[in-house]
């Protein structure tokens, strides 16, 4: 597609996208809170999971002070399953920031919303383009998949200097009249028609692809393949005390599912026993019993091999500081990961 073609490729796109977009909460509203809450969310989230979980939150922290003045706990229990619990860390801290300095008002230039916590390139133009109608691009790996077919660029998207030639396309063409609906058609044709496997024949704008037109649209974008998730084999023991509370311990804040609690776990060593891994880590001396849950759970980098386990403390063990006992109800109150809500309904359904 060449730049003099501009126009009539935005009337194509945008004339599509106001016909065939889906009928989402967060087109619903131009609050550049609710955008920006929608936004992150999004990342690395599919849909139609999002929905429910946007919409709860929402209902919840309506305004950006409710959510700053929310205790870490009762925010993370709305994020519970949506995982990458650093993205609602980060948005939380990013709130408090424009409530306390910037008077409750997201910051309307480039420049100035990068610098509140957890906005990154991406979202400071989703918010800035949606919200305020600033022509910013905003590119993520939906919008390089399109350009790249559009404008066939063959730069390695892995790579974290080539999003700036994306970026740079994106400016060269988005709509600076409607740049809110630019950037959202750009993001809808990737998720419904640009997919990994294009749908062409529906595109509107294949008149202007590149790629379409030399026959190399499954050939990008480039690139480069991640390399190989470390696996991690994790026993977890269910203890119960004969009140019928379990005893759960509380993940370090920086990390892996930091703040949320779970049964007390154990990377699985092959050359010791996980009860003895546990005593030694962790100074609890259990008996341990029948399995009752075996699953994996797949992370951005590390895939775990769950396995939970019946136990009893040995009338020796102490408590460790950090560790607590829940009845079923308190359990229903605090955040869990999605491992540990497997493990409960495991346990539930034995």
């Amino acid at each position: 597609m060449k730049i003099s073609q501009k126009e009539e490729f935005n009337k194509a796109l945008l004339t599509w996208y106001h016909q065939e977009k889906r009928d989402l909460p967060w087109r619903r509203t131009s609050d550049p809170y609710y955008i920006w809450v929608s936004e992150v969310m999004l990342q690395q989230t599919r849909v139609d999971t999002v929905i429910p979980y946007y919409e709860k939150f929402i209902a919840s922290f309506p305004t950006m002070e409710s959510l700053a003045e929310a205790e870490e706990e009762h925010v993370l229990k709305h994020w519970e399953g949506l995982g990458y619990y650093s993205r609602v860390r980060n948005l939380q801290a990013g709130v408090k920031e424009v409530v306390g300095n910037y008077e409750s008002k997201i910051p309307r230039t480039r420049a100035e919303i990068l610098n509140l916590r957890g906005i990154g390139p991406y979202t400071a133009g989703a918010v800035l383009s949606i919200a305020y109608g600033v022509p910013e691009h905003a590119v993520d790996g939906n919008v390089m998949r399109v350009f790249s077919r559009l404008f066939m660029i063959e730069e390695d998207i892995a790579l974290p200097k080539t999003k700036k030639v994306f970026e740079q396309r994106v400016m060269d063409v988005i709509d600076e009249t409607d740049p809110s609906s630019f950037n959202q058609a750009i993001m809808e044709l990737g998720a419904t028609i640009c997919t990994p496997n294009p749908r062409c024949l529906l595109c509107p704008v294949r008149d202007f692809c590149t790629a379409f037109e030399e026959g190399k649209q499954e050939e990008l974008p480039v690139k480069t393949k991640k390399l190989k998730k470390k696996v991690m084999t994790i026993h977890s023991f269910a203890i119960s005390e004969p009140g019928g509370k379990w005893l759960l311990r509380k993940r370090p804040a920086q990390g892996l599912l930091g703040d949320f609690w779970e049964f007390p776990q154990i990377e699985c060593n092959p050359s010791m026993d996980s009860a003895d891994a546990l005593k030694s880590a962790t100074g609890l001396v259990i008996e341990q019993g029948e399995a009752f849950a075996q699953f994996k759970h797949i992370f951005s980098h590390v895939t775990w091999h769950v396995e939970g386990y019946h136990a009893v403390l040995k009338d020796s063990s102490p408590i460790p500081e950090g560790y607590r006992f829940f009845s079923d109800e308190e359990l229903e109150l605090v955040p869990q990961s999605k491992p540990m809500s497997k493990l409960l309904m495991h346990l539930k359904n034995n």
